[in-house]
């Protein structure tokens, strides 16, 4: 069983110091650490320009040098060859896989490079990376599976999910993919997640009530998950505590 944390490395900000921004940040991933098994680090989520998860990630894998961590790398506005160096960095560093995804249009008015995520898997596939590292893509919670061909093709390890809003969700994912690893995301349910859980369309209230067995279910079905708690550390934190005692 493996329970990961999905971290979001800190915005950079015009009036705040970016340096102590990345000591707190680590701090965090220090203190949740203790309570579960891996880490996820994205990169610029919603397009807002944030720390390198690579710069975070080589901090976090020296002061915890045991901890898996698994980073986002959004292609859209990124070359073939930002892409492998990318990706070559995350293997030196010690990563233990890269989700390859489209990511967000970027706040900042980058144009689009036209890299697709399971072209990209293919190709750093054909240059043997993934001996070295494992690639994930993004899937939906309820997928068109007759529609994901290009997915299917590219052969990734496996998948990481929108937000799961039901074990159905969950089920069907791990009937339908069958041979993937599959890594569900569940929120957790906190008031101060509502923004978030307004923008996923979740009714907050009654998945607060089901959250605990769904994140259970969902290990027995899959074995992975990854918990996400945008705005509240601290609650999810205490949260995993009761969970492991």
């Amino acid at each position: 069983m493996t329970v990961r944390y999905e971290a979001n490395p800190p915005k950079i900000l015009p009036d705040v110091d970016t340096n102590e921004s990345i000591k707190k940040f680590v701090d965090k991933i220090k203190i949740i650490s203790k309570k579960c098994d891996a880490i996820h680090l994205t990169e610029n989520v919603l397009g807002f320009q944030r720390v390198s998860p690579i710069e975070v990630g080589k901090i976090i894998k020296r002061e915890i040098p045991n901890l898996p961590i698994t980073v986002s790398l959004r292609v859209r506005d990124k070359s073939e060859d930002e892409i492998l160096e990318f990706v070559k960095n995350c293997i030196t560093i010690g990563f233990s896989g890269i989700l390859i995804l489209m990511g967000d249009p970027s706040q900042t008015g980058k144009e689009d490079s036209g890299q697709l995520p399971s072209t990209t898997v293919k190709r750093l596939k054909q240059q043997g990376i993934d001996t070295k590292i494992e690639l994930y893509l993004s899937i939906s919670n309820k997928p068109n599976f007759s529609k994901i061909g290009k997915k299917i093709d590219a052969n990734p390890k496996g998948f990481m999910t929108q937000v799961i809003q039901n074990i159905e969700q969950v089920q069907s994912l791990s009937d339908n993919l069958k041979g993937f690893s599959i890594i569900p995301i569940l929120l957790y349910p906190s008031p101060k997640n509502e923004k978030s859980a307004k923008f996923l369309n979740l009714d907050l209230e009654s998945y607060s009530k089901e959250f605990e067995e769904l994140l259970h279910k969902t290990q027995e079905i899959t074995g992975d998950v990854l918990l996400t708690s945008p705005s509240d550390f601290n609650g999810l934190n205490e949260f995993l505590e009761k969970l492991s005692n």
